[in-house]
This record gives C-alpha cells, sequence and structure tokens, in this order.
C-alpha cells in the first residue's frame, strides 16, 4: 500500500449528526416473530419436509443473537411491518416526486446537527456527498435533493462503498478541500439497512438497524471541538463473502433463477477470518507512517458490524485487550448500521478529547473495503 500523501493543506471533521428512528424492536421482539414465521412456514410443508425434499427452518433466540452478535436492539424505521410474520418487511410508503423522499427526510434532520455543531449554516457548504449502501432511487442522485432540501450551494453526489461509504466519502470530502474545490463538505450517509435485509434468514435477520448519521468537513477548526483529519486511508478488495445482488438488470432475466428479491447475504465466518487481521494491519501500517505509537491512542471507533470483530481488531491493534472506553460499542443498540455505525461511536463518544488527543474512525465491509481515518483533537 503507497504510503500516505502530505500536504500543506490541513482538514478537519467540525461536526457531527445523528439521526435515530423513533422505533425499536429487541431481540425478544424480533425472535418471537421470527419463530412464529418458522412455525407457518413449517406446517405449510409439513409433507415436503416430512419427504426430507425440504428442510424444516430452525428457530432464533435472543441468547443465540447477542452471541453471535452483541447486538440485542436495533433502530428502524417501521416496525409493525418487520414484525409482521406474513410480511417480514418494513412498510415504507412510496412518496410523489412532489414530497421529500425518505432517505432525503432522514439526512436532512442528521445535516442540520451537524452543520449546528459545527458552528456553520448550509449557506456555507460548497459540497455534498451522500454516501450510503444504498441509495433510494438511481437518480436524480439522493445528495442532489438533500442539497436542495437544505438550500445548500455548490455541487452534490452520490457514492456507495457498502459499510465503508462515510470513510471512503470522509476522504473524498478531504480531498476536495486539499486541492481547492472546497472549503466546507457535507458527507451524509443515510441508512435503511432494513430495507434490504432479509428477516425470514435465521442467519441475518438480527443484524441490521436503521440510522442517518453526517458529518462536515472543512479547512480549518470553526469550534474548539473540532479534530485535525491527520491522515485517511482506503484499501478495497473484491470478495462475493458479502453480497447484495439487487439492481436494475434484475427484471431482465426473466428465469427466475434464485430469489425475486436479491438481498443481503454474507458467509460470516469467512468474512470474520479474512477481514479482521486486514483491518488490524491497515491500522497499524498507517500509524507506523505517522510514527504514531498505539500506546498514544485514546480510541478506536470502529465500524459496528459484530463485537467479537471489534474486539480482536482492538487487541491486534492495541497488543492487548481493549478497555471499554477505548473501543466504544453502540451496536447493542443500534444493530449494525452499515456506513454509520463508526461515526455514531464518534458522535456519542468523543467529547471527552482534550487537544492533542489521538484516535481512530474506522469502517470495514463488503468489497472488501476498509477506510481509517487518524484524527486529533485541536
Amino acid at each position: 500500500m503507497p504510503a500516505a500523501a502530505t500536504t500543506t493543506n490541513e482538514v478537519y471533521l467540525t461536526g457531527t449528526g445523528l439521526y435515530t428512528p423513533p422505533h425499536s424492536i429487541s431481540n425478544e421482539e424480533l425472535v418471537e416473530s421470527f419463530n412464529h414465521y418458522v412455525e407457518l412456514h413449517n406446517a405449510a410443508h409439513a409433507d415436503a419436509i416430512a419427504s426430507g425434499d425440504m428442510p424444516a427452518l430452525q428457530p432464533s433466540s435472543a441468547e443465540f443473537i447477542e452471541k453471535a452478535s452483541g447486538i440485542k436492539a436495533r433502530y428502524v424505521i417501521n416496525k409493525d411491518g418487520i414484525l409482521d410474520p406474513e410480511r417480514m418487511t418494513p412498510r415504507i410508503a412510496e412518496r410523489t416526486n412532489e414530497e421529500p423522499s425518505v432517505m432525503c427526510e432522514m439526512a436532512v434532520t442528521a445535516s442540520r446537527d451537524a452543520l449546528a455543531a459545527a458552528g456553520i449554516t448550509a449557506s456555507d457548504l460548497d459540497a455534498v456527498i451522500c454516501a450510503a449502501s444504498n441509495m433510494q432511487r438511481a437518480y436524480p442522485a439522493m445528495a442532489v435533493e438533500i442539497q436542495a432540501a437544505l438550500s445548500a450551494p455548490g455541487f452534490a453526489f452520490d457514492m456507495n462503498v457498502a459499510c465503508s461509504s462515510a470513510t471512503f466519502g470522509l476522504q473524498q470530502a478531504r480531498d476536495a478541500i486539499r486541492s481547492g474545490s472546497a472549503k466546507h463538505v457535507l458527507v451524509v450517509n443515510p441508512e435503511i439497512c432494513t430495507g434490504h435485509l432479509n428477516f425470514r434468514d435465521r442467519d441475518s435477520h438480527f443484524i441490521f438497524g436503521d440510522v442517518c448519521t453526517a458529518m462536515v468537513l472543512s479547512d480549518a477548526p470553526t469550534t474548539p471541538n473540532s479534530f485535525r483529519v491527520l491522515d485517511s486511508r482506503l484499501q478495497t478488495m473484491f470478495s462475493n463473502n458479502i453480497r447484495n445482488n439487487f439492481g436494475f438488470l434484475n427484471r431482465a432475466d426473466e428465469s427466475g433463477v434464485g430469489e425475486p428479491d436479491k438481498l443481503f447475504v454474507q458467509e460470516g465466518r469467512k468474512v470474520f477470518k479474512e477481514v479482521c487481521p486486514a483491518v488490524a494491519t491497515q491500522i497499524s501500517d498507517q500509524l507506523d507512517a505517522l510514527t504514531i505509537a498505539t500506546d498514544s491512542l485514546k480510541r478506536l471507533w470502529l465500524h459496528q458490524a459484530n463485537l467479537n470483530m471489534n474486539v480482536l481488531i482492538a487487541k491486534r491493534v492495541l497488543g492487548r485487550d481493549a478497555q471499554a472506553e477505548e473501543a466504544p460499542v453502540i451496536l447493542d443498540e443500534y444493530a449494525n448500521t452499515s456506513s454509520a455505525g463508526s461515526v455514531i461511536a464518534f458522535h456519542k463518544y468523543h467529547d471527552d478529547f482534550e487537544p492533542g488527543d489521538l484516535g481512530v474512525l474506522c469502517s470495514f465491509g463488503a468489497g472488501y473495503s476498509i477506510g481509517s481515518v487518524v484524527l486529533e483533537r485541536c
């Protein structure tokens, strides 16, 4: 991997915002619905199961979910549709083209909080980047709609690097500021993960939640609570172990191969085995290039996908087990929120930083994609 570029143009993370949906689903609620579906399915296919033509579905449990992931609950845009065992997908009504989209509404709320935290207004922005794992539509770009809703000038565009979209978007914002094409950039991450989750799959029905985060990047510290972006580093490696095949070409194949809705699937054990060492190595190499000792780090704001992954990555980076405050966990409350997870962790756990304190914001996910950002409190 090439060494980090050097420049005299400094960039700062000056504010973050968070939109949390009003509804939460506990593991117990989710399991009750899932197990009811299992009973209905097995009863409807009793003959095929008895003859061996079809395997019986197995029930889930709250204990299994927490042990496998560390997740205890998740926030969702819609609750009753997910918990309906005859539906098991959120109810999100389609809106007219004249109404703001759901993702835009989420993004505007988080963005206004981020702008307020940064001490600037939307009129100060030069660019808006909407970075998320799935966009509500292909075009017009979600970012342009968000820009219009905020009455922000400049330009806007969408980007998707799955769970690493926020850190990849942060580097695009940093590059724009360093090149002189922008002074203030808004990076917003609306994630409606429940829309692409198969709630009938025992291995993954508990993984995701919905949320939206926002970050403001600036060419100067705008508040005393700003963070200097010392370095950002990105890496991608192609893998099919996390995949979502939903797309506009699905309708072009009438053969009916596979599921009608091609949703999130993963090979969890392979992901764990391959991603954890790659993430730890990237962070360690990045710190070495910056001559930053690991014992100088105050915090790791890691991607919130799986508690066991975070425990292992933190241990490899620090050379010891991390204390709870060194690698804070939010996935117990929020579950996996794709690109937004590490930003939620930062948003909730950075106020105790003093000038000069260091931390690493890191994401990892489908691609594989890894993004790590070294931050220093101003």
